[in-house]
Order: C-alpha cells, then sequence, then structure tokens
C-alpha cells in the first residue's frame, strides 16, 4: 500500500507543480487555554516534524478496494456524472496562486499566534495531503473496474493536491515545511472499509466547508483581523470541499444500505458524533488561533457543527440533536477533559519528581474514561428523523 501511494506522492510533486504546490520548498463556559507545543521539532533544518499522531491529529486511510470497485452506483449515476463534469470543468485552476500579498516578511506574526497557526497550517496541510494520497489510490486502482468513480476521485486528488501545496507554501512563510514524502513513507494507515470511507469523508469535506467559509465570511466583516492573505482563498477553497461533499453525498445515497436500514442509522450517529466530538476538541485545543482572528472559538464550534448537522439531513436518514441541552455541554466537558489529559502529557514534574509514562497513564485513565462516558451520553440522545424532513431541508 505505502509503495502504490509514494506513486501517488511523486504525482502530486510532479503534475501538479504547476499550481505552486511543490511539497517540501522552502520560501458554556470561559474558553480554555490552547494546548500547543511551545517549539517546533525538526527533522532537518526548515523541515518541521510531523505532529505526535493521536486520536485528533488528521489520519491517513487505505481501504478494500476491490470491494469500492464494485459499488453498484446506478441509482445515482446521473447525479454523480453531473458532478463530475463539475470537477472536469476545474473552476479553481488559477484560484490557487501566491500573488504579490504573499511576499513579505512574516516575523511580525509571533509568539503564541504564530505557533497556533503554524500547527492549523500543519494539521490543515496534512488532512489534505491525506485526502490526496487516498483519492490517487482510489483513482488507479478503480480505473479500469469502475470508470466513473475513478475519474471523480482524479479530480479530487487534485484539488487536494493544490490544497496541501498552497498549506505547505505558507508554512514555508514561517522558515517551515512538511516532508511529505517523508509522510507518506511514515505515517501509520488506518484501514477503513468503503462503507466507512463514504461516511466520514462526506463528513470532513462538508465540515470543512463549514468551518473555511465561515472564516471567509468573518474576514470579510472585520478585515482588521485578516493577518495572512490564505484567508482570502477561502471563498473558492471551500466550493471545491462542497463539491466533494456532494459527490460523496450521491455515492452514499446510491448505497441503500448505508442509509437505508437501522444499523446504517446507528452507524450514522456514531459517524456523526465522532466528527463533531473531534472538532469540538481540536477548536478548544487551537483557541490561541481562533482568538488571534477574532473568533471566540466556543461560538464558532456550536456555528460549524449546527450547520454540518443540517446539511448532513440532505444524505443522513437522521441527524444528532444539537438543541439538546446537553448535548454541547457533554461535548465541551470532553474538551475540559482533554485539556487536562494534553497538561499531563506535556507536564514531568509532579511532586518534586519526574513522572513515568506509567503514572501519567494512572492519571489520564480516569478522565479518558469520563470522556468516554460523556460520549456516550450524548449518543443516546435522541435523534432527529432527517428521511420525514427531506423535503424541507435546505
Amino acid at each position: 500500500m505505502v509503495k502504490s501511494l509514494e506513486t501517488g506522492r511523486q504525482s502530486l510533486m510532479g503534475s501538479h507543480s504547476v499550481a505552486g504546490v511543490s511539497p517540501v520548498e522552502g520560501s458554556g463556559g470561559e474558553t480554555p487555554k490552547t494546548a500547543l507545543a511551545p517549539q517546533s521539532e525538526l527533522l532537518k533544518p526548515g523541515i518541521k516534524a510531523p505532529v505526535q499522531e493521536t486520536l485528533l491529529t488528521p489520519r491517513f486511510y487505505t481501504t478494500d478496494f476491490e470491494a469500492a470497485a464494485q459499488l453498484d452506483i446506478s441509482a445515482q449515476e446521473a447525479e454523480l456524472l453531473a458532478i463530475v463534469e463539475e470537477l472536469r470543468a476545474d473552476y479553481n485552476r488559477d484560484h490557487f496562486v501566491r500573488d504579490e500579498e504573499f511576499k513579505q516578511c512574516w516575523d511580525h506574526i509571533d509568539g503564541e499566534t504564530r505557533v497556533a497557526f503554524i500547527d492549523f497550517l500543519e494539521r490543515s496541510c496534512t488532512s489534505e495531503f491525506s485526502g490526496f494520497l487516498l483519492f490517487k489510490e482510489l483513482s488507479r486502482r478503480l480505473k479500469n473496474r469502475n470508470p466513473i468513480l475513478a475519474e471523480a476521485f482524479n479530480f479530487m486528488a487534485r484539488d487536494e493536491a493544490r490544497h496541501a501545496g498552497f498549506l505547505n507554501k505558507s508554512m514555508a512563510d514561517f522558515n517551515l515545511s512538511l516532508d511529505l514524502s517523508y509522510l507518506t513513507k511514515n505515517r501509520t494507515y488506518t484501514f477503513f472499509p468503503p462503507e466507512w470511507i463514504i461516511y466520514t469523508v462526506y463528513l470532513s469535506e462538508k465540515i470543512g466547508y463549514w468551518r473555511y467559509i465561515l472564516v471567509y465570511r468573518h474576514m470579510e466583516k472585520h478585515p482588521e483581523h485578516q493577518i495572512y492573505p490564505l484567508f482570502r482563498k477561502f471563498e473558492s477553497w471551500c466550493q471545491d470541499e462542497n463539491r466533494h461533499g456532494d459527490f460523496f453525498k450521491a455515492l452514499l445515497r446510491s448505497q441503500p444500505q448505508l442509509w437505508n436500514n437501522w444499523k446504517a442509522r446507528l452507524w450514522v450517529r456514531f459517524f456523526l458524533l465522532s466528527v463533531f466530538a473531534t472538532h469540538t476538541l481540536t477548536v478548544f485545543e487551537r483557541a490561541t488561533f481562533y482568538q488571534s482572528i477574532g473568533i471566540d472559538p466556543r461560538e464558532y464550534n456550536i456555528r460549524v457543527i449546527e450547520e454540518t448537522n443540517n446539511t448532513a439531513a440532505r444524505a443522513f436518514p437522521l441527524i444528532l440533536n444539537t438543541n439538546h441541552p446537553e448535548f454541547f455541554r457533554r461535548l465541551e466537558q470532553c474538551s475540559d477533559l482533554n485539556l487536562k489529559i494534553a497538561e499531563i502529557s506535556n507536564s514531568d514534574a509532579y511532586g518534586g519528581k519526574l513522572r513515568s509514562s506509567i503514572v501519567k497513564f494512572c492519571q489520564k485513565l480516569p478522565l479518558i474514561a469520563s470522556i468516554v462516558g460523556h460520549l456516550l451520553q450524548t449518543y443516546l440522545i435522541k435523534p432527529v428523523d432527517a428521511e420525514s424532513l427531506r423535503g424541507t431541508v435546505h
């Protein structure tokens, strides 16, 4: 698998380099504190070491390509072909250009803001690159088996490559970049069956749309917070995310087993909650970044989740009841506990002595159990039947 993904990485470095995406070229309460490391570790000068892999870091995925090739998409073929035509049009081919606004010194962005912004760029770049690798491999494996899907995945890989490269070039403005070749070879690949891939990528693209568009709209209203020109690219950027999500929505609806039975309803609740919980934890971990651009992390998190949840009603048989008084309260409790876990991980001193990994694990265990308990209680909140609302959802 890694060998074939390396082929995809070479495609990113080659066929998309014209767009400036060379992966390693340099040039309910008080918002909690951020949990970012104060300094960046380096693989070599100018090349940042990847963040430690955790449940919250962007993951690299592989899947059952044979099962993916056998997907029967006939029920939604017309809609899928229409989206492929949109992808082929490549509306953003000239959008990701580093204009004169980028060509300046960015040393005035310093301190916690700089650390938080680099963390945002790194995680976003890693996430986009992960999508590129998966889509490129799906396109290669399905080329002679399911040409409609293969073509769509090829176009989506193109978009993800541009995003990843543009973010990596932005990191280079802060004298750092990621070695995406190193990531390809050294990151752990998580296996998801095609059904899970469809659920997670659909939600990832749609929540990505809302994350980007809400930041863009905020910057339009408050240009004084426009600390870096990347944010000006977010309007067209998020349209890529939206098109990708629409493709996966049509793909999902072409598979009745993913939405038209009781098992699917349980899985939908699980993936919605997983994505929303992960978003909550990462937003509060990056509180410093959002505050630096004038965004209240708590309000932003709630808006992103509510909008994504409402959007998901177009694809899923149910959505979560985000209006329930316990919903966001429990997610924010999970965030508080997660930050305490991060404090334990980042601190060695305890009672004047160094803490061993075993001691740290024992201290984390009750906090982890509490997070699981809150998530379970949130999962059990009665969901909203989206099928009955389908004609009224916009």
